[in-house]
């Protein structure tokens, strides 16, 4: 375990790494010892310092939820960060893509709570209770920290790579449609990159929601009404260029666009 000072000196480095796009040395290279435990306690931190700042909280994301995902990273189980009001953005948007490091693009339904979620005990039949809609989102990975050999210790640390949102599509009641079965073509400048099915994610994409919220229990935190909570992607990571544009179709879902200038 890693004493308070070096958990405040590392969520200082992040946020420094945040501000000037240059990432920081791995840390699971400088601290071998790292714990999850640790790499949690340096997000909130962070995440603590930034709502300090004047960010405002309005979500979480979930991450490394399906195979596909857990096998680009050699990462084998989920993991969760903040979303700030200022990192979701609308489908068609310019995306300015030197505010980030190496982005990459993945494909994600987010769920829009209208009721509090709570573990421990959170069941999938408690979140489709507490679910207002269901929405199509495309993530926007940023690193602030180097990519090469990262494990899930430097990953949690960097509020698991989150970057932005882009949300668009049309908003459906969670029973409206079988959510195992929504897909999504991800498209990169007109050609097919990546296809997926929201049953990647860990069988029904409402499993991450109640592995969060039971997650961050013991810490006493909870999911409340309002928060987006991004289900995790059912495609790999798409790396993405100035200049490129992204647009995924999900069918009767709808569509999410960005472009990246």
């Amino acid at each position: 375990m890693l004493d308070p000072k070096t958990i405040e000196a590392i969520a200082d480095e992040l946020l420094e790494a945040g501000r000037s796009r240059t990432p920081i040395p791995r840390l699971t290279a400088r601290y071998p010892d790292m714990t999850m435990e640790d790499s949690y306690a340096v997000q909130q931190l962070w995440r603590r310092r930034n709502e300090e700042a004047g960010r405002k909280l309005v979500g979480r994301k979930i991450g490394l939820t399906s195979k596909a995902m857990q096998a680009a990273t050699g990462i084998t189980e989920p993991d969760y960060g903040a979303i700030f009001d200022d990192m979701v953005l609308e489908t068609g948007c310019s995306v300015a893509w030197d505010q980030y490091t190496h982005p990459r693009v993945e494909v994600e339904l987010a769920f829009v709570l209208k009721k509090d979620l709570a573990g421990p005990g959170c069941t999938i039949f408690d979140v489709l209770n507490a679910t207002d809609y269901v929405v199509p989102a495309l993530e926007i990975l940023d690193s602030r920290i180097e990519m090469e050999g990262r494990t899930i210790v430097d990953t949690i640390s960097d509020n698991a790579a989150m970057g932005a949102m882009v949300i668009g599509g049309n908003p459906v009641k969670p029973d409206a449609v079988d959510l195992r079965w929504v897909s999504a073509i991800l498209y990169k400048n007109q050609t097919v990159e990546e296809t997926g099915v929201a049953a990647g994610v860990l069988d029904h994409p409402a499993n991450g929601v109640h592995w969060l919220a039971n997650k961050i229990a013991p810490h006493g935190d909870g999911l409340k009404a309002g928060e987006i909570i991004l289900a995790g992607s059912f495609t790999r990571p798409l790396w993405v260029y100035k200049g490129d544009t992204v647009h995924a179709d999900y069918g009767p879902l709808g569509v999410v666009t960005c472009r990246f200038e």
